[in-house]
């Protein structure tokens, strides 16, 4: 599974991505014709510069100064008028769909009626499609990107000047993992931004694995003591193979004076609110009191709700909170019948040699134990009468 790691420690623009995959391998002919095929006026070029003695490319795109401001359906029709590969397409479209819905929101319009200023000129739109065009050259499957900078001071927009992040990168950037501002000026466009709301998988701070290929891409603007680039490192081996990846919210909180029934109650409550899990450690606090580290689980847009009721149904003063990814094997929800009734079941996808999978049923522990409790049955022989017939079914469809 081929990944493209973005490391955006000076931020990120459309021309910088796509300068960054062809020095990484990109050829730079069949995007070439690509764009030809659209006949629009632009020129597309690189050139070998130098940044604080870093090597890397710059990308030219030379296009009329004058250009009218152009609606979605127009850009949309750009795309599927490029002849890319559908998963090209795709990338293309789901980067100007966000910047669609981007401003729409900042100007309290429909995607149907905004038209897009910067983000439409000719310059950006050969920016994402190139670069949708190099992923699917480069054989991509996987984007994994860094925490970005956003950058500070002021930028001047087609409504006038701005602070950094302009409205468009500052809603598109949102949940999204930030770094500190290495220098000041715009570090993340709203170009930039769109392809990393639209296209990353995963974010973590280095390529995981081993890597084959790094591509530098430079940015226009140049700074005396720090290298305005990004770097895309290409490997084969980041990712486990038949694994799935997203992020979740780690709470955590220490306490060590409530009785145990509290916390346990307090476990409960925060699984109600919406907690993917939820545990506690014993451990021993700092005057010798033994405590324990209460842990939660919440998914993204959950984390704000969930650490109200934790504060709430403990006499914790705060907590620490983190961002982490996680690997998770591929899951469906079900339900399998059987003589007592209906039993939800989950579903995984597992490895069972090399090459081969297949789905392994775990029924609903509640639901075994209600019906056990129900007719004096025991337990596990309900776990194992639900589980057989829950692989007779079969897994659900997706």
């Amino acid at each position: 599974m081929a990944t493209a790691h973005l490391d955006c420690f000076s931020g990120i623009a459309g021309d910088m991505l796509l300068a960054a995959l062809i020095d990484a391998g990109a050829p730079i002919d069949p995007i070439r014709q690509m764009l030809a095929t659209l006949s629009l006026p632009v020129t597309l070029g690189v050139e070998e510069v130098s940044h604080c003695g870093v090597r890397a490319l710059h990308l030219r795109v030379d296009a009329p100064i004058d250009q009218t401001a152009r609606h979605l359906p127009e850009i949309k029709d750009f795309i599927t008028r490029s002849g890319m590969p559908h998963r090209a397409q795709k990338r293309a479209l789901d980067a100007f769909q966000v910047l669609a819905e981007a401003e729409a929101a900042i100007h309290n319009t429909t995607i149907d009626k905004v038209h897009f200023h910067e983000v439409g000129a000719l310059d950006s739109i050969t920016d994402i499609l190139g670069s949708a065009f190099a992923l699917n050259l480069l054989e991509i499957d996987r984007i994994t990107a860094a925490p970005v900078p956003l950058g500070s001071g002021r930028v001047k927009c087609d409504h006038g000047w701005m602070p950094v992040p302009a409205p468009a990168t500052a809603l598109l950037m949102r949940g999204l993992p930030l770094a500190p501002n290495p220098v000041e000026g715009e570090l993340t466009t709203p170009t930039g931004a769109a392809v990393l709301k639209a296209w990353v998988n995963d974010w973590i701070s280095q390529p995981l694995g081993s890597y084959d290929m790094v591509g530098h891409g430079a940015g226009t603007r140049r700074y005396p003591t720090h290298p305005n680039l990004l770097r895309v490192f290409l490997t084969k081996a980041a990712h486990p193979a038949n694994l799935e990846s997203d992020w979740v919210w780690q709470l955590e909180t220490t306490i060590d004076d409530q009785p145990g029934e509290l916390i346990a109650h307090a476990v409960s409550q925060v699984l109600l609110a919406g907690a993917l899990d939820a545990y506690t450690i014993a451990t021993q606090m700092k005057k010798g009191r033994p405590g324990c580290l209460l842990v939660v689980l919440a998914p993204e847009g959950r984390e704000s709700a969930i650490t109200q009721t934790l504060l709430a149904e403990t006499r914790s003063l705060g907590l620490r909170r983190s961002r982490v990814a996680r690997w998770k094997l591929p899951r469906r929800q079900g339900e399998c019948a059987t003589a007592w009734g209906l039993v939800r079941v989950k579903w995984s996808r597992q490895q069972l040699v090399q090459g081969a999978h297949d789905w392994e049923p775990s029924p609903e522990f509640d639901d075994c134990q209600a019906i056990a409790l129900k007719h004096h049955l025991p337990l596990v022989e309900v776990v194992r009468i639900a589980t057989e017939a829950a692989r007779s079914a079969g897994p659900p469809p997706a």
